[in-house]
């Protein structure tokens, strides 16, 4: 079964030698995104709200490039460098899946890349 790579431009470019999404059968990986505006790449950080928020943008325009929506996410990951935000980040992330809720594990970390405080990857289906 062949891999297709999904790239937008409406979600920043990988800044490594990764894809922002791979599609293989009938599943959509996101690589794991943080809250860089796609236009000027600058980090959207002024309240851990502010970043979630366009952490899980970016995934959208991902998934939505797939040719897929944010209800037929499978599974998520979320890392965090402050688990005091957990609420805070889940507030935003409901907004984005409402009761379509994907199963997800929620981890601290004691680092993230390029200053992000969150970073959320997934699994979404393609059908």
């Amino acid at each position: 079964m062949p891999k297709e790579i999904v790239t937008t431009e409406h979600a920043p470019p990988a800044i490594g030698p990764y894809s922002q999404g791979v599609k293989i059968g009938n599943l959509l990986f996101t690589s794991g995104q943080g809250g860089f505006d796609p236009k000027t790449r600058e980090l959207k950080n002024s309240s851990i709200e502010e970043e979630t928020r366009q952490t899980l943008m970016n995934i959208k325009a991902i998934v939505e490039a797939a040719g897929s929506s944010m209800d037929k996410a499978i599974k998520m990951t979320v890392f965090m460098k402050d688990i005091n935000n957990y609420a805070r980040i889940n507030k935003v992330y409901e907004e984005f899946f409402g009761e379509s809720k994907p199963a997800r594990s929620a981890v601290e970390v004691s680092n993230l890349p390029a200053g992000l405080n969150v970073e959320i990857e997934g699994v979404f289906s393609l059908d």
